[in-house]
């Protein structure tokens, strides 16, 4: 039978105050150095910049309302038909007005922007064919979710903008 005697003088490990302040230390200080660690990868890999100048942007922001005010107020119809070819994708991009005419003359582009990374975004700028109606292609695009943008612009002006997910097989 083991006695308390027999412990105290055995070679039994004993938990003392020493041994548990070395042991929240380690703990806590193996913590800090992976958040270190972690934070230090999160910020160099990604910088959390959107765009250049934050002030330009806000600056411009009235004018972004004003803009889509002014597209609502014409009331066009915009549709968009994206599909693969054996050579990319095309695109077929009809306009028309709030009367269901034609609205020729824009300089309309289309751009699949990458959900993931900005190198692989893709923008073309369509032809007009008939009126009304403007198309393009773009070379290899990847399967998965895309960003369809739309713009059609008027010598500097743009009235029109639109922002829609297409997904490609």
């Amino acid at each position: 039978m083991t006695t308390v005697e027999d412990m105290s003088k055995g070679g039994g490990f004993r938990v003392t105050g020493r041994t548990v302040l070395f042991s929240l230390i380690g703990f806590f200080g193996l913590i800090t150095v992976a958040n270190i660690i972690m934070i230090w990868l999160a910020v160099s890999t990604n910088t959390g910049v959107v765009v250049a100048s934050s002030y330009r942007a806000g600056n411009a922001y009235q004018a972004e309302l004003d803009a889509a005010r002014a597209q609502v107020e014409r009331n066009w119809s915009v549709s968009a038909d994206v599909a693969r070819t054996a050579d990319g994708v095309a695109f077929d991009v009809t306009v028309r007005d709030g009367d269901g005419a034609p609205v020729g003359g824009l300089e309309v582009s289309a751009t699949l922007a990458s959900h993931v990374s900005e190198a692989d975004d893709q923008r073309v700028a369509l032809s007009e064919g008939e009126i009304g109606r403007y198309r393009g292609s773009a070379g290899t695009v990847g399967s998965g979710n895309w960003l369809l943008i739309i713009d059609a612009m008027r010598g500097d002006e743009r009235v029109y903008r639109s922002e829609n997910r297409v997904m490609l097989r």
